[in-house]
């Protein structure tokens, strides 16, 4: 059983007891998260497909941790006019253990 989730503007494919990133939410470690954007909910060959979210289904993880990513450079150079400028970003991430899947 699998289900598809919106959240923080992406879309992830989850299933219970899988671990996943996502953008930084707002609780603490160790609270439960209601995941109400449910997408579609596959189990087998029945699948529920939402117009656009499914009513009445949702998904429950467990915060495990809060973090940042490894960072990323960005480099804009102009050959030949000596302009070159980096910079550098990491971005904050919650980690979600899907705990289950309802609907």
């Amino acid at each position: 059983m699998y289900a598809v989730i919106k959240t923080g503007g992406k879309q992830y494919r989850v299933s219970e007891g899988e671990t996943l990133r996502v953008e930084k939410l707002p609780t603490e470690v160790g609270e439960q998260v209601s995941l109400e954007q449910v997408l579609m909910i596959a189990n087998g060959d029945d699948v529920k497909i939402g117009t656009p979210v499914l009513d009445g289904s949702k998904v429950t993880a467990t915060v495990k941790s809060h973090g940042r990513g490894e960072k990323i450079r960005i480099i804009k150079f102009r050959r030949r006019k000596h302009h070159m400028k980096t910079q550098g970003h990491r971005q904050d991430y919650t980690e979600l253990e899907i705990t289950s899947i309802t609907g």
